[in-house]
């Protein structure tokens, strides 16, 4: 098995199915927990999910990744916009990275419109839901793919 995605959740993430379902739907945590790990089970891939709603404990799982870990989905939540120190650990993982969002951040308050993560990610998913997670996933394969060949 080729080394695992690293899915890193920010802070607030461990309210979900129960903070403001109209922007993050009903599914809970553990839901979108097991989504990933069924996702990357049918792709062939590993995943190591993760949540903390502290900034250095996640900083920590990234610099962690580094060597070990084959890339970075990560939905940095309300550290999307205003984390400097998260956007500078994930360049220096050198890792892919992807981010993504549960909610269209862009039908939203105009402050998250601005992300520090995006500029250093291979991409950028919002407004799919857990199912942005699963689109991820299937990136991840392949660029997998794309470095095997």
């Amino acid at each position: 098995m080729p080394s695992p995605i690293l899915v890193l959740n920010g802070p607030n993430l461990n309210l979900l199915g129960t903070r403001e379902p109209g922007h993050y739907g009903r599914e809970t945590l553990a839901d979108l927990a097991n989504l990933c790990a069924a996702s990357a089970r049918e792709l062939g891939l590993e995943t190591e999910f993760r949540q903390t709603n502290h900034e250095g404990e996640l900083i920590d799982w990234i610099h962690g990744a580094r060597g070990r870990c084959a890339g970075i989905l990560i939905n940095p939540g309300a550290w999307t916009h205003t984390s400097v120190a998260i956007r500078d650990a994930l360049v220096a993982c050198e890792l892919p990275v992807i981010e993504v969002h549960l909610s269209n951040v862009y039908k939203r308050e105009p402050f998250r419109h601005l992300s520090f993560v995006s500029a250093v990610a291979v991409g950028v998913i919002c407004g799919l839901g857990s199912q942005g997670y699963r689109a991820a996933l299937a990136h991840f394969q392949q660029l997998l793919q794309e470095v095997a060949a």
